[in-house]
């Protein structure tokens, strides 16, 4: 019985640390305060355990440009996480992943609004596809859903 309680005492001491290193990190998102969709993403991506901090602003594209989000690759909301951009209605799995591969890139982008997508929640399954940026600008497919 005296042997146990040293091992309790330790697991209760490194059990909350080692939850602690696994927290995932604060997602930054600029969005329009009037944006019912933007507000349906961020509780998407609070659902999904990320700590989020949002920034209602009347000037979206400023941030748009700062993060080097392509023109023809806007959204109505803009994110950084972890030195990445998130533009858009990004599955939460989708930015997981991309934390956990760290590709040599500006981020992930999901062009337009489209309906299925998390924060849309339109009826139906329409498909669409999530788009990684390169640091040229390019773009590859990331994610089909």
């Amino acid at each position: 019985m005296k042997s146990s309680i040293p091992v309790a005492v330790f697991l209760a001491l490194v059990t909350p640390a080692t939850w602690a290193a696994t927290a995932l990190p604060t997602v930054t998102v600029y969005k329009s305060p009037s944006c019912g969709c933007c507000g349906k993403w961020v509780e998407h991506m609070k659902a999904s355990g990320f700590p989020v901090v949002a920034h209602d602003t009347d000037d979206v594209a400023i941030h748009k440009a700062r993060l080097g989000v392509p023109m023809r690759m806007g959204s109505c909301h803009t994110a950084e996480v972890s030195g990445y951009v998130v533009e858009g209605h990004v599955p939460a799995s989708d930015v997981k992943r991309l934390l956990s591969e760290k590709p040599r890139a500006k981020g992930l982008v999901s062009p337009g609004m489209p309906q299925s997508a998390p924060g849309m929640d339109m009826p139906g399954n329409a498909p669409y596809e999530i788009l990684l940026v390169g640091n040229d600008g390019r773009t590859s497919t990331f994610a089909q859903h």
